[in-house]
């Protein structure tokens, strides 16, 4: 029996079933009797409060998140330690819907129109992500979850900043040390960007690289690569070009403008993509009527001051050290996608 099924923590909170379980913790379904809603409560496995680095992570994951009021991004409500067994833990919004993944697992590809709106969603939550200095650096399937919200379906709520980095502009001065530094590498392979499987310095631009790669699946059902082991991929991503979209699935028709936003998304160069999440949404606004034949809109952002597998198996996350880099601690395999936000 988990210990925290049934028992009330902090007062105000009871936990109900437990709906997940990650390498740092598990997340459950819980009631709030004086708010009348249920939450989502990730609490980090007691064993490994013990190991600092780990135990940043999971505060800074709570930090970054409790700053964004952005409606596609899960919202933080509470975060802290517990005083049964001083375990950390955060208390979320409560998502009622499948991840991505098991929307592809479940009805195959997406129509363009459908998966262009949800990405144009998801790229205002990165948006005011970026303009924070937070940037996600692990978005796949799995880490976006579509809700009802206000009676509107396809409702993209991006959760899990367990990787966010989190850049220090002059006006957020964040203490501690540096989570991830360069030559370490961190994320899932199937949607790192170039710049992270080698890496790299990394800012809000490896994100829309991940997004790209999202879209390209959604809409296909098929990764940009082929390849027989998902590690593959880190290479295929930093000097293979990805598979024209038509070219991978011919039989479908995906119109002349798709391609190309997509290409832009997953150019090598990171000074060749969509500089801004903004920018990527204003190109993806032709495609979500259908018709595929307006021209693609786009325009300048100025930077924020300071801002320098095999297809058809599970994402699992990766810990990979570029070349000549020291070899970081491994993480377990993803856990498994719940109606809440998954497991740290």
């Amino acid at each position: 029996m988990d210990p925290y099924v049934g028992q009330e923590i902090l007062g105000q909170f009871r936990i109900i079933e437990k709906l997940g379980q990650g390498g740092m913790g598990s997340v459950y379904k819980a009631e709030q009797p004086s708010m009348d809603r249920l939450v989502a409560v990730k609490i980090l496995h007691p064993r490994l409060a013990a190991r600092p680095d780990l135990v940043t992570r999971f505060k800074r994951e709570a930090r970054a998140m409790s700053r964004l009021t952005h409606p596609n991004t899960v919202r933080v409500f509470l975060y802290g330690e517990l005083e049964m067994g001083g375990a950390l833990y955060i208390v979320m919004e409560f998502l009622d819907g499948p991840d991505l993944m098991r929307v592809l697992r479940k009805e195959g590809p997406v129509e363009v129109s459908r998966a262009a709106r949800v990405m144009s969603l998801v790229c205002g939550a990165l948006e005011e992500a970026h303009n924070q200095a937070i940037v996600h650096r692990d978005l796949k399937p799995e880490n976006i979850v579509l809700t009802t919200q206000g009676g509107i379906p396809d409702f993209p709520k991006v959760l899990d900043f367990g990787l966010a980095k989190i850049r220090d502009l002059p006006q957020h001065r964040v203490g501690g040390p540096i989570l991830t530094q360069q030559g370490m590498v961190f994320g899932t392979p199937e949607f790192m960007s170039p710049e992270q499987a080698q890496g790299l310095e990394l800012d809000r631009r490896t994100d829309i690289y991940s997004l790209g790669v999202i879209f390209y699946e959604m809409i296909s059902g098929k990764l940009p690569f082929k390849v027989q082991n998902p590690m593959d991929f880190v290479a295929h991503h930093i000097k293979t070009p990805p598979i024209p979209i038509h070219e991978r699935v011919p039989e479908r028709n995906f119109g002349p403008l798709v391609w190309p936003v997509i290409a832009k998304s997953l150019e090598k160069n990171p000074d060749r993509r969509y500089q801004t999440a903004s920018e990527f949404a204003a190109a993806l606004a032709p495609l979500i009527d259908g018709s595929g034949t307006h021209p693609v809109v786009s325009f300048s952002v100025a930077p924020p001051s300071s801002v320098s597998a095999v297809e058809t198996s599970p994402r699992h996350p990766a810990v990979r050290p570029a070349p000549g880099a020291a070899v970081p601690a491994t993480r377990g395999p993803a856990a498994p996608a719940t109606a809440a936000a998954a497991a740290p």
